[in-house]
Parts: C-alpha cells; structure tokens; sequence
C-alpha cells in the first residue's frame, strides 16, 4: 500500500523543520510513504560490521528543540551508559540514501544508523530485536519517527541485520553504550614541547571497558599497533581509556599521530603516561 503523496508533501512542506527529519515514513505492515522502501542489490549484511562507538563531540545541529505535527520535542543533551527503552522500531531506505540527516551527515542506508526523536546526536545505542533475540549497535544522528509512538528509526541495513525489513516494523529494546565526549571525564593533553619524556595518543574514553576494547580491536585491525586500555577512576566512575604508545620524543609523537589518522580517521590526543 503506497500512502497519497501530494497532501503529504504540502504537510510536511509546512511543519518539517529538522533536516533530514525521519516523519515522512510509515512502514506499518511493511508499507512506505512515495518510493521509499529497500533497494535492489547490496551489500551482503554479514560482510557490514556493528557501529563501532569512537569519542566524537555533540553534534552542532540537530541537538536543539524542535516541533512537527503539534509536538515540541527537547533533545537530550547528556545521557548515561545503560539508559534504556522499549518500544516499536520502523526502518527508512532509498528515498533519504544520500540525503542529510538531523546533524548534517549524509543517510547511507548501508550504515548501521538510527533515528530518534530525543538523544543526543550522536549517541551508540545496542538494539535488540525482541521478536527474534538479534542484536545490532547503531550511531543515532537523525531525528525521528513520528509516527504510532515509535521509538527508533533503523537504517536498512540495520533493519536488515536485525530482521526487520520484511514485517516494516518490530518491537525493540534500545541500550545506550556511549553518548558525546561532552558527558566523558576530561582528559589533561600536553604540549609536544612538554619537557615529559613518554607519550600515549588517546583514542577514545569510555564508561563501558566493552567499548575501550571494541575500539582497540578496531585500531588493531587498522594496522596500529602499541594499543593499551587503561581504567582510570574520576569521581565515582570509572573511564576506560584507549591508548597508543609508549612514545619517546616530540618527533615520534607527531610521526606515530599521522600514522593512526591516516590509518583510522581518528585524530587522537597526546596525553602523559600517567593518564
């Protein structure tokens, strides 16, 4: 069943106002608004790896309040590790491939993404289908769905990976596993003319050790090597740190940087051994 397009254009021409915005779908009993839906071909879903969680900043649009259909919607701007909901989960796909979502990135639909109408963006979530007990991680950087209290817009290739494309909808628990650098620990960087001797580039924090390792593997798997997590304790929580080192010298440590940017995409921070 296709919905009728022209009213819905004009309504949602006069109340979208997030780019990107997930509203236009309605995947109930598997059926899309216009031409969205799957795509013909792609990717194997078991050659696509889960989201892996990286210490990325909150994202400059797409955080601030918003309204659509009447409802004013206020993002969330820090959330904890293991916040969690349940509720029904929808899909989109090829009608919003290549477009922007709600914090500018550009929608590929053969990401493991999600969409949801008030975590910070972005934010890790795991999602576990309860229907058929698999279980995904996805990067949540867009808003939505509005409609039927859905809680979460998967991605097709998230869908897919979960059993979801067929039924258009399931009912989902969603976890979060990290959130934006923002709600992390601090961490002291040093200059490289520090006269400390002994160097780790920082790649990422996080509250969840499953996470730090998660990252390790995927440096290791990158080509880096020299990879440690280290717990360090501030307050009452414990941050489990990944690191790359030891590193002797300023020139070593600019060398080694280039190295895992070129490599990962991550630009890491010079910290002392200590932390």
């Amino acid at each position: 069943m296709k919905l009728p397009g022209r009213s819905i254009a004009l309504y949602v021409l006069l109340v979208c106002l997030l780019p990107g915005c997930s509203f236009f779908r309605d995947k109930s009993s598997g059926a899309y608004f216009e031409d969205d839906g799957p795509p013909v071909g792609g990717p194997n879903p078991a050659s696509v790896a889960n989201a892996v969680p990286r210490p990325e900043p909150l994202s400059r649009i797409g955080n601030k309040s918003y309204e659509v259909y009447g409802v004013t919607y206020v993002p969330i701007r820090k959330v904890s590790v293991g916040y969690a909901q349940a509720g029904e989960a929808s899909w989109y796909g090829k009608k919003f491939h290549g477009r922007k979502t709600s914090n500018g990135d550009v929608y590929d639909m053969y990401g493991m993404t999600a969409a949801h109408k008030t975590l910070p963006l972005p934010t890790y979530l795991q999602v576990r289908n309860l229907d058929n007990g698999r279980e995904v991680v996805v990067r949540v950087n867009d808003r939505g769905p509005f409609l039927g209290g859905r809680i979460l817009d998967l991605s097709y290739m998230a869908a897919q990976k979960l059993g979801v494309v067929a039924t258009g909808t399931a009912q989902v628990r969603i976890e979060v596993i990290d959130g934006p650098v923002s709600a992390k620990a601090p961490v002291q960087s040093v200059a490289l003319d520090s006269p400390e001797a002994v160097f780790f580039l920082q790649a990422g924090s996080f509250r969840l050790a499953t996470n730090a390792h998660r990252l390790k593997a995927d440096l290791a798997g990158a080509g880096v090597t020299g990879i440690r997590v280290v717990t360090v304790q501030i307050g009452q929580n414990l941050y489990h740190r990944v690191q790359v080192g030891p590193i002797h010298g300023s020139a070593a440590v600019s060398t080694q940087r280039g190295i895992v940017i070129n490599l990962t995409g991550i630009e890491p921070k010079v910290v002392k051994e200590c932390c």
